[in-house]
C-alpha cells in the first residue's frame, strides 16, 4: 500500500482546522459568560453608586443581560425546553431537590429559634414571598440556563463548571458575607441538580424557599437587609 505524503501532511492540517471552531465557541461562550455577570455588576454597583434616585436605571443592564442572553440562545439555537422551561421533568428536579432544600430549611430555622430572630410577622409577607419567587425563578434562568450551559462549553459537564457558576454567582452577591457565603453553596447545588435534570421552575422554588428562610430567620443587621454591592457599603 502507497501512503501519500500529502495526505499524511494534511491530516494535521485538517485536526488543526476542525480545532477552531471549539476553541472560537469556547471563546465565545465566556465572553457571554462575563457580559452577564458584567452587566449585572454595574447595576449592582454603578447605578446605585451614581444614581440612587432613580432605580429605574437598573432596567437598561438587565435588558442588555436578557437580550444578550436570548440573541445566543437564538443563535446556539437552543429551545426553550433545552433552556429548562419545561414541566417533563419537573417532578424529577423537584424530588432531587427535596431533601437539601428541606435540610437547609430546617438549619436555617433552628438557627433563627436558637438566636430568637424569627421574623416571620411582615405584613406584606405573602406578596413579598410571591415576588421573591418570580425574582429566584428569574435569577436562576440567568444563572442555570445562561451561565451553566455556557461553563459547560468552556469547562466541560461536571465539577469545575458546578464549581464556576457558584463561584461567579458569590461574586455576584459581594461584600454581602452572609449572602455570598450561602450563594456559593447555593449556586453549586443547583448547577449541579440543573446538569443532571434541567428544570429552572423547579430551581425556582427551592431558591426562592432557601431565600426566604433565609430572610425570616437570621437578623436584619446580619444580612444588612440583603443588600449587595453598593447599597451594602451605604
Amino acid at each position: 500500500m502507497i501512503i501519500s505524503t500529502e495526505n499524511v501532511r494534511a491530516a494535521p492540517d485538517r485536526a488543526k482546522v476542525n480545532a477552531i471552531p471549539h476553541a472560537l465557541n469556547s471563546a465565545v461562550a465566556a465572553w457571554e459568560i462575563a457580559s452577564i455577570v458584567l452587566s449585572f455588576g454595574i447595576g449592582e454597583w454603578v447605578v446605585f453608586a451614581f444614581a440612587p434616585g432613580s432605580r429605574w436605571l437598573l432596567v437598561v443592564p438587565v435588558l442588555c443581560a436578557l437580550s444578550l442572553a436570548v440573541y445566543s440562545h437564538c443563535k446556539r439555537k437552543e429551545s426553550l425546553r433545552t433552556i429548562g422551561w419545561r414541566f417533563d421533568n419537573f417532578a424529577q428536579a423537584l424530588l432531587i431537590l427535596a431533601v437539601p432544600t428541606l435540610v437547609g430549611c430546617i438549619i436555617l430555622y433552628s438557627i433563627g429559634r436558637m438566636k430568637g430572630s424569627l421574623h416571620f410577622d411582615r405584613g406584606n409577607l405573602w406578596s413579598w414571598a410571591f415576588g421573591l419567587l418570580l425574582w429566584a425563578t428569574a435569577q436562576q434562568y440567568f444563572l442555570q440556563g445562561f451561565i451553566n450551559r455556557r461553563a459547560q462549553i468552556v469547562f466541560g459537564k461536571g465539577k469545575t463548571s458546578v464549581i464556576i457558576v457558584g463561584v461567579l454567582f458569590a461574586i455576584m452577591h459581594l461584600p454581602n458575607p452572609v449572602l455570598s457565603l450561602a450563594t456559593l453553596i447555593g449556586g453549586m447545588l443547583w448547577a449541579a441538580v440543573y446538569q443532571r435534570v434541567p428544570n429552572l421552575f423547579a430551581l425556582g422554588i427551592s431558591h426562592a424557599l432557601l431565600s426566604f428562610m433565609l430572610a425570616m430567620s437570621l437578623p436584619n443587621w446580619l444580612l444588612n437587609n440583603l443588600r449587595v454591592g453598593f447599597k451594602y457599603l451605604g
